[in-house]
């Protein structure tokens, strides 16, 4: 059942006589106008709900959580970038409130994705308004998240949990929080926040990727030697599959770290995993990922939206940022094909639907049992970051920055 309307959904795409496919840059206005409708619906749904923000829907039922959870700063990421696309004075409103229910992370210590949380929201809320009581916000985070930087290791910590197994547990997903360091050194001139930025690339560039330039989830370091002692794939199907967002996470983080710092070797770092996406044979003709690469189950398995959506957030930045025409086609024409389909009502829910969230299709941790075949707020978040991306790129719409 799930194929067929599969199958229904990606028709979608097409339009008018003799199947014609549709502009992407139609299909992206008319996605940003759908997303705006209902994301306005989720913020006045939870906007009685103090301290609380949308996490998943499932079984027909909200999932919320405080911000101490990791994807508290999505939301409001999602309602800044609506606002970016409308100048909506309500949306503005919204934006400014979800992200208030964030700010005590700035205090953070025991949570390495402080950046996920406060770049997403005020970093953007920044950008957009100059508030510069957001500054604060920001610049405090960003000293919260260096403390788990160990000089002796070159990383930032991720989890506290499982000691008995791990000694000092570094996850791709860290690659995301960079960047609030490095906003943090340009803002304040504090050097050592980018040199913690570029230790903790350079050592995950060196020991998280394997010889095909996939990457292992969970790097676990000794913390006398700084050599790795454990490799993992916590959330994937097995320690040596390819988890599907965690190579997105690293393919965003290596692109965002050339954008931020010009440092060629991440640039070739992002290529490579670029070209072990694009010639996977398990990758999909629509460009939304099984959830795990390497799953025995494929094709009856399910796709993870939110990684999709984070790698067209990336494929349009790299497509932008090489001077090769051969990639640079090859990354944008990935991109469009990710957001068309996305995009499409396979995956696009109608307002009113999909408990008001904007993609349906995700997969939080498979082995975990958590999360399966359910909207995400990162999938939403990343997804509408490349929409806009696309339309600046391509400039279908004025670029606000």
């Amino acid at each position: 059942m799930k194929k067929i309307l599969l199958c229904m959904g990606l028709s979608a795409l097409f339009a008018g006589c003799g199947g014609r496919e549709k502009p992407l840059a139609e299909v992206v206005d008319e996605a940003l106008a759908r997303a705006e409708r209902q994301v306005l619906l989720m913020a006045e749904k939870y906007s009685g709900r103090e301290g609380r923000l949308p996490r998943t829907w499932e079984n027909d039922e909200d999932v919320s959580s405080d911000s101490r959870w990791w994807c508290s700063g999505f939301f409001p990421g999602t309602l800044w970038y609506v606002y970016e696309n409308s100048r909506d004075p309500k949306v503005l409103e919204y934006a400014r409130m979800y992200t208030a229910r964030v700010e005590r992370e700035k205090y953070t210590t025991d949570n390495h994705d402080v950046g996920f949380m406060l770049y997403c929201s005020f970093g953007n809320g920044l950008r957009l308004t100059g508030d510069k009581s957001y500054e604060e916000v920001l610049l405090t985070g960003a000293r919260s998240l260096a403390t788990r930087f160990k000089p002796e290791v070159g990383l930032i910590r991720s989890w506290d949990h499982n000691r008995d197994k791990w000694q000092y547990p570094v996850i791709i997903d860290n690659m995301m929080n960079l960047e609030l360091l490095l906003w943090a050194a340009g803002y304040s001139g504090d050097e050592s926040f980018r040199e913690m930025a570029v230790s903790h690339a350079d050592k995950t560039m060196e020991y998280h990727y394997r010889p095909d330039f996939s990457s292992w989830h969970v790097v676990s370091y000794d913390t006398v030697s700084g050599k790795p002692h454990v490799r993992q794939t916590h959330q994937g199907f097995s320690d040596d599959s390819a988890w599907s967002r965690g190579q997105a996470w690293g393919l965003y983080g290596y692109t965002c770290m050339f954008r931020l710092t010009g440092e060629e070797r991440y640039l070739q770092q992002a290529r490579r995993i670029a070209a072990f996406l694009l010639n996977h044979p398990n990758m999909p003709a629509d460009g939304v990922p099984y959830w795990d690469f390497d799953s025995p189950e494929i094709p009856d398995t399910p796709r993870d939206a939110s990684a999709a959506a984070i790698m067209a957030s990336a494929f349009v930045d790299l497509s932008s940022l090489t001077n090769k025409p051969e990639g640079k086609g090859r990354y944008l024409k990935m991109a469009e094909k990710q957001l068309r389909t996305l995009a499409s009502d396979a995956y696009l829910a109608r307002p009113g639907e999909n408990g008001n969230f904007l993609l349906m299709h995700s997969v939080g941790s498979r082995p975990d049992d958590l999360e399966i075949d359910v909207p995400l707020t990162y999938a939403d978040y990343y997804f509408l970051e490349a929409l806009l991306k696309y339309s600046r790129t391509t400039q279908t719409k004025p670029n606000n920055n």
